[in-house]
């Protein structure tokens, strides 16, 4: 079951899980044995040996599991980190352990024969929290109930994580369905990409790759341009890529509207090998603006990579009733009014956080190195630009 991108839901209904940086993996436990499946059904069993611990939490019973395999660095997942593990087939024991992985489960498909995906996800998450799976390489993360999804997320923004996903108590468990009763809210933008070429390097990277050329597949299914990514490389990250693109060569390009600029210079490849970037947000001619590099992936096929949906916006969040903000207008308070109710509202870039009490904003603002103190009327700070 997949998630679908959307605001975060209010009212009653609803839990609150953080969403990990990791990879979705499937496991199959049964008479002593675990295989493990990535989100399209390759067996990934012998990639995350740590897996295995899962036949002993169970001691004998069988189940089918949903989760997240994540690699942490400095206590936060790494998607980066978790790079030197996915693409890697039989680990060696050096690798396993100066690389370890967790898998976070989330979800109880099966258990000693029984399907629970028609039960809803309060049964199934009542019943895997009663089974204890807790190890050293398998942990069941929190789930909040009877909570205002804004303190998850801020607490989600506030950890470093990648945002939240709510979760309808009511929803049954519906196998590769993408399905608004689990609604993802991601602190940062990715989307998934297919490289259709790549353009030498310069300088420091001269003799490499300085930028890869992409493409998704739009809404009729057609292969489109979608601009090019050049930083979050890592050394081994281009070295790794250079290896899989070599075999991929060819002599044209495999879509038709590549502008001249990115077309000159290109090496052209077979669209087959999917990544995913960070990115700001789209441009009108379709374009990914300000995108980063974060890896590839292994565990999609080639032909589901499409432009992902836009979020749905949420409905109005009230009236502002003043504003104050940073003389250099990196950081925004905003004093909001919603039915008879006032909060406020901290905004910093594309992030923003609603809802608060002063104090948690001065909090917050400490935090990031501001005083509440430094902050100038939003509207003296217009006047001076204006001027």
């Amino acid at each position: 079951m997949l998630a679908a991108a959307g605001a975060l839901p209010a009212g009653p209904g609803w839990a609150f899980e953080f969403k990990y940086d990791g990879v979705r993996a499937i496991a199959d436990v049964r008479s002593g044995r675990v295989e493990a499946f990535s989100r399209n059904l390759n067996d990934i069993t012998a990639t995350y040996p740590e897996l295995g611990e899962l036949a002993d939490l169970l001691d004998g019973r069988s189940a089918v599991l949903d989760g997240e395999v994540v690699a942490l660095e400095t206590d936060r997942p790494s998607f980066a980190r978790l790079q030197q593990r996915m693409h890697v087939a039989l680990p060696s024991p050096a690798l396993v352990a100066s690389v370890p992985v967790l898998y976070y489960v989330f979800d109880l498909l099966e258990l000693d024969g029984e399907d629970l995906t028609a039960q809803p996800y309060a049964t199934r998450r009542d019943r895997l929290a009663q089974l204890d799976l807790t190890s050293e390489h398998v942990r069941v993360p929190v789930r909040f109930l009877e909570v205002d999804g804004r303190t998850v997320l801020q607490a989600a923004e506030l950890a470093g994580l990648e945002g939240v996903v709510a979760k309808r108590l009511a929803s049954p468990y519906r196998p590769g369905k993408r399905s608004a009763d689990w609604t993802k809210v991601p602190l940062i933008r990715t989307q998934e990409v297919l490289v259709i070429g790549w353009k030498p390097g310069a300088g420091r990277r001269s003799g490499t790759i300085g930028s890869l050329l992409l493409a998704v597949h739009d809404d009729h299914d057609r292969l489109v341009f979608a601009g090019h990514v050049g930083t979050g490389f890592t050394d081994a990250a281009l070295t790794h890529l250079q290896k899989e693109l070599a075999p991929l060569t060819r002599t044209t390009p495999p879509v038709g509207d590549v502008p001249r600029e990115h077309a000159r210079h290109a090496h052209w490849v077979e669209p087959c090998l999917i990544g995913e970037v960070a990115f700001r947000n789209w441009t009108p001619d379709g374009r990914l603006r300000h995108a980063s590099w974060r890896g590839l992936r292994t565990d999609r096929a080639a032909s589901s990579i499409r432009r992902a949906a836009e979020p749905i916006p949420p409905p109005s969040q009230g009236t502002v009733i003043g504003a104050m903000q940073t003389p250099d207008g990196r950081w925004r308070v905003e004093a909001v009014r919603r039915n008879r109710q006032d909060f406020y509202r901290l905004i910093h870039g594309d992030n923003i956080v609603d809802g608060l009490s002063i104090a948690t904003v001065q909090r917050l603002l400490e935090e990031a190195g501001v005083h509440l103190g430094d902050l100038i009327d939003a509207r003296q700070s217009s006047a001076s630009g204006a001027a």
